[in-house]
Formats: structure tokens, sequence, C-alpha cells
């Protein structure tokens, strides 16, 4: 393909660009095949470019590259077809990530799982914090290192060969037939991996999917600038003149929400901070507690990512295991976890609990004095012993203004560590970042989770800390806000169709707290047998949402996204946020998310007319 009529082309595109490419973390579900994620869209954007189309209403009715930035976006899209075409490759064999490590350790992850050698060669010098050693001995890959000067030092061999290139200009990639994975590390945007050849196309799948779980693409504000680079054009990073200011509104800002004294993490996303909460305590299990079995207690029905991710990180170390724990539908968190808990103590295992509070989608809040006595509960191993008390790590992103960790509050008195997704109400949907903070009982723990935070490069970028040094202190506001849009929909819905259930939390959690801005709605059903009835209460899902968009396409979407700052969010989370849960655990109900900014009066209308037509 001809550089002299690519650019050109992809100056047009980046100058019509839609604004959304830049400024949303989640894109629309109705117009996404996850199947076909990052391929139905550059298929469409490679026929544009054919015919040479990037107006503005052409590149807007291109379909949802991925849900979710986290994973990718058009911008990546864009950027990784682009670097195809300058090299020769298919878009598939390209994908950027925000972190610099990241792409190494997804090769390194397939390679365990293949029981394959990996020899990895680089020159100039690697990240400070890429820990040969832990990531050997922690995460249980198995390589070798060396650095060269240039890459036709790099002999042929039958391991896999993996090159990294530290760099101030990402564009700078020199394939050759001794490299399998190209690796081309920028300071400050990220890095690029290019898989080199056709026998590599198992790995394409394995390394998406690290970025899917375990870090995130490359953020649109980064590749705008790389794409901008390839097509000659200057840009600056305003936000690095500010960091530290903007950092520290951060800082002060969670402490004063959380009410804890610890300093907070922040990460490039909820699921990055997740990562390396397992991570961490997992390598402080393994120093602190050692041969000792280490379980990971999870629901099976919770966020599909936090359920892959955990059932990922058990896949590749020897004694880690995941344990279910039933909290929702009928499930008590709290006899589940006492029940779990007693089990693991038995074992004399190394127990870590990940549960969400309020539960998704149910919106289920546990009784917190029973809770903290589960958790504070002294047991005994089989042979009588003390046994290991519990980490418990709180996902609180749909309440991220409820106190749990500080001095005095519910949860301050055993081992807690709470964490946010911040494309949520922490930055109202404009980033990923989210946070981590750990009461004193948990103080020590921070040490190694920000030891693995920083290992896989996954700290929060410099423009991701300004956005939240803007959203932060508004943050409790706005959940006020959006929660009473909620209540008063909640009620409405109740009045005119009495006969749906709904899940939301009470007036008198409300007034501990709880106030999210999400619920869930089974939709009453008709049918002769089981079959029949669930056959139509899932059509009927679908129709109360697209009625939703249909009627009102500027503030409600099919989407899976909490905490914006305007409009009003449909979704079912058996086809969007439980992706990977397995089957008989997912929830074919309506989830719904309000915002503190939206015509309530109009949704009420549509709702109203949707039971008059469809229902009643």
């Amino acid at each position: 393909m001809q550089e002299s009529r690519l650019k050109p082309y992809i100056k047009n595109v980046l100058a019509h660009m839609p604004e959304d490419w830049l400024r949303l973390t989640t894109h629309r579900l109705d117009i996404y095949n996850e199947s076909l994620a990052k391929v139905q869209f550059i298929e469409q954007f490679e026929a544009l470019y054919q015919a040479n189309i990037s107006t503005s209403s052409a590149l807007s009715e291109l379909p949802t590259a991925f849900d979710y930035i986290r994973l990718g976006h058009p911008l990546s899209c864009v950027l990784e077809w682009t670097i195809a075409q300058l090299h020769q490759l298919n878009p598939k064999n390209v994908i950027s990530f925000s972190s610099k490590t990241a792409p190494i350790l997804a090769v390194l992850r397939k390679n365990l799982m293949e029981n394959k050698h990996t020899q990895i060669y680089y020159t100039g010098t690697l990240p400070s914090h890429f820990d040969l050693e832990v990531i050997q001995q922690v995460y249980g890959y198995s390589f070798d290192i060396k650095q060269v000067e240039q890459t036709n030092e790099i002999p042929a061999t039958e391991h896999t060969t993996i090159f990294i290139s530290p760099t101030n200009d990402i564009l700078d990639i020199h394939l050759n037939a001794s490299i399998d994975f190209f690796i081309s590390m920028h300071p400050h945007f990220g890095s690029i991996i290019l898989a080199n050849g056709n026998q590599n196309d198992p790995y394409i799948s394995e390394i998406q999917h690290v970025r899917r779980r375990e870090t995130i693409a490359m953020t649109p504000a980064h590749t705008l600038t790389v794409l901008q680079q390839i097509i000659g054009q200057s840009s600056s990073d305003s936000s690095a003149d500010s960091f530290e200011e903007h950092k520290g509104i951060v800082l002060d800002s969670i402490k004063e929400i959380t009410g804890v004294e610890t300093t907070a993490i922040i990460g490039s996303s909820g699921l990055s901070i997740q990562y390396a909460i397992g991570m961490g305590l997992i390598h402080h299990a393994l120093e602190n507690h050692k041969g000792k079995a280490i379980k990971i207690v999870v629901p099976p029905n919770c966020y599909g990512g936090t359920n892959d991710q955990a059932r990922r990180v058990a896949a590749c170390i020897d004694n880690v295991e995941i344990v279910d724990l039933p909290v929702d539908g009928g499930n008590d968190m709290v006899q589940s976890i006492d029940v779990v808990l007693n089990k693991i103590a038995m074992e004399d295992a190394v127990p870590f609990i990940i549960a969400e509070i309020p539960t998704n989608p149910r919106v289920e809040v546990p009784d917190l004095e029973q809770l903290k006595a589960v958790l504070s509960k002294k047991r005994t191993t089989k042979i009588g012993t003390e046994a290991i008390d519990p980490v418990f790590i709180l996902d609180q992103t749909f309440c991220p203004n409820v106190r749990f960790l500080g001095e005095g509050d519910i949860l301050s008195s055993v081992r807690a560590i709470s964490y946010v997704s911040g494309s949520k109400f922490p930055s109202g949907g404009r980033c990923t970042a989210g946070y981590c903070v750990a009461n004193k009982k948990a103080a020590a723990l921070m040490k190694p989770i920000e030891l693995h935070i920083k290992l896989c490069d996954n700290e929060a970028t410099r423009h991701q800390i300004e956005i939240l040094a803007e959203q932060m202190p508004s943050m409790n506001q706005r959940i006020s806000n959006a929660y009473q849009n909620t209540r008063e929909f909640v009620t409405y819905i109740e009045n005119t169709l009495p006969e749906a259930k709904i899940n939301f939390v009470s007036e008198e959690l409300a007034q501990e707290g709880f106030t999210p801005s999400v619920f869930s709605l089974d939709l009453p059903t008709k049918g002769n047998s089981e079959e029949e009835k669930e056959s139509y209460k899932r059509a009927l899902n679908y129709k109360l949402i697209n009625a939703m968009i249909q009627e009102i396409p500027d503030e409600s979407k099919f989407c899976v996204s909490y905490g914006q700052l305007k409009g009003c969010y449909w979704t079912i989370p058996a086809t969007s946020t439980q992706g990977t849960t397995k089957e008989g655990d997912k929830d074919y109900i309506v989830r719904v998310s309000l915002s503190g900014n939206m015509n309530m009066e109009l949704h009420k209308k549509v709702f109203l007319d949707f039971v008059n037509n469809e229902v009643n």
C-alpha cells in the first residue's frame, strides 16, 4: 500500500472523526458483534479507505469495535490497521497496549500454557520495575533474556523469540524472520506488539485476551498522538506539566471519600487494579505462607471480567485455586462466606475473597454486621492450629461513596481492600482509571500490590489522572443526584407495572448510604412451560431496550456503563457484563443505570407506552 495515499487519508480521518472516538469509555451494543470485535470495524473502515470516504457521517456509522475502550476502540483499531499496512501485516497481528510490559507477559503466559520456552532479546534498557525474578518465581513464566545491539544478532531458533525495542519513536519497527514478536515500547504511550508470521497466529487471541482482562488498550489520547506522528502532525501533552498537582487532588479526594489514611494506588482500569491486588496478595502469600494452598473465593455470577481474570490467574499458578461463592438469587453472601471459610480453614489454606457490594446485577447488600462477624471469626485447622485470616477484597464500584474501611467503619477491624472501576462514577465515564485503598489492618499488603501494578505497567496515565482530578471532587454529589433519579424511576415502574420484579436497594439501605443508580428489572412473562416463559421474557427485554433507544436516542443507549454524566444506559448482563460467566449463572434480565442529568418525564412516557403496547 502506498504511503503517499495512506497518510493523507488518515489525516482526513483524524480531522473528521466523531468526538466519541476520543471521549467515550463505552460504546453502543446495538451495533456491536462481540465475535467480530475489531474485525467488523476494520473491514468497513478499509472499505471507506478504498472508496476514499472520510466524512464524519460515514465514520459515525462504523460498527462498534469493542464495547469498552479498555479492550480497544476505534482509534486503536485505526492505528493498528495503519501500522499493519505500513509493514504488510494483517491488522489482527498488530495490538497496542497502554502498558509497556503487558504484551511480554501475554506471550509468556501463552507459552506457559503450551509448555514452550521463550527467548527475549532487547536493546537499550528495560523498564526499571520489570522484575525478572518476580516474573519467573511468582507468575511462573520461563524465559531467557539477552541484550543485543541490533535485530540481526538474533539467531534462528525453535523457541519463541521476542524482540523489545524501547524507543521514543514507537513507529520505529524492523521485522525479520528470526523475530516472532516485535514489541515497540514507548516511555509514555505504552507499546505495540506485532505478531510476525502465520505460525504465530494462535497467539493473537491470547494476547488480545490479556489486553481484555489484565490491562488496557493504548488510550485514545495516546493513540491519537501516535497517529498524528504518522501523518507528520505535532502534538503536546499538557497534562505532563501539572501531573503532580493533579495526582495530589485525586489522592486527597480518595482519602476524603473513603475515610482511609493509606495512600491509594491508581491504576489504568478497575481490572488493572484487580490484577495487581490478586498478584500482589499471591506474592505476599508465597513469601509468608510457604507451601500453603491459596484459595481465591469469587462469586460465579459476578462481573465477567472479575470472574474470568481470577480463573486465569489460578490457571497459571499451581497452588492457586478458585472457590465459588454463591451470593445472589436467593443465596446469602454472609452464610456462603462462613461455609467457604470454614472449609478453607480446615485445609489450612490462604483465603482471598472477592465480592461486590452491592452485588451486580441484583443490587443486593448483605447484613454488614453479620459480614464483619463472619470475617472476624477465629477458625482453626483440622489439627487445631489457628487458621489464616481472610483478606476481603471489596469491589464497591456501584457505591464508591460508602465508607467501609476507615477507622471505626464496618470493615475496619478485618483485613480489607476496596477498589473502584474508574470508568464509572470516578470519571463520569470519561476514562477507565480506577483506584484501590486498604484499611490499617491490610496496609502492609499495599506494598506488594504497588509492586505488581508497576511491574505490569498498569498505573494510570497522566491524562487519566487529569480527568480524575477534574471529576473526583464532584463524585459524591453526582452519586446523590443519580440515585434520586433512579429512585423516582423505580417508583414509577412499580406503580405502572406492579407485576414486574425490581432489584434495587430499600429505602432503609439508602438511609445507610447505599445509593446506587442502577437497578435490574425482571419483566412479567407468559407461556405454557419454563422454556416458553424464559423465551418470551428475553424477547420482551429487547423490545423495552429498543423502545427506549429509538424514542430517546440522545439520552438512552444500549450500553454497559454506569455513573455516566448524562443519559440512561440499558443492558442485559448475560449478553454483556457476564460474557464469560458460565451459562447457568447468567442473568437474562434488564439492567438500567441512570445519571443525574436526564429527561425523566420523557423516560416515564416511553416506558408507559411500552407497557400499554407490549405488556397489557
